[in-house]
């Protein structure tokens, strides 16, 4: 149990830092990610509430408990990622911006994973 919850809090640690930089960037609306955002179609007024929906997620995963808040967490992530990735292919970007989605994605579905294995364990010792 213990090598599973180190693996899950080193991920989803990561995976929080990656992610939550750039949230605060959103939702404060910085001009880089306001120019960003904006450059690929979408209109100034959705960064700062995506950056915000970001951030109330990452807290959602971090904090203890809640496994059905947690859900809802990481669903929102996967969707704004996917999201996002789709959006630069659609717009051109080549394969040289898809490596820190991929990066995202794997980060997030082995948080994911580590959060059920640790629910498992937890209930079995319980």
């Amino acid at each position: 149990m213990k090598k599973t919850r180190m693996i899950f809090w080193v991920v989803t640690g990561l995976l929080a830092a990656m992610l939550g930089i750039g949230s605060v960037y959103d939702a404060i609306s910085a001009p880089e990610a306001v120019e960003h955002v904006t450059r690929i179609g979408y209109p100034a007024y959705i960064v700062p509430f995506v950056g915000v929906a970001k951030i109330l997620g990452l807290i959602a995963i971090l904090v203890p408990g809640y496994p059905r808040l947690k859900e809802w967490a990481y669903a929102g992530i996967f969707y704004d990622l996917f999201g996002a990735f789709y959006s630069h292919i659609a717009f051109g970007d080549g394969p040289e911006m898809w490596a820190g989605f991929i990066i995202g994605f794997a980060m997030l579905f082995t948080s994911y994973i580590y959060y059920h294995k640790l629910q498992r364990q937890t209930f079995a010792t319980a």
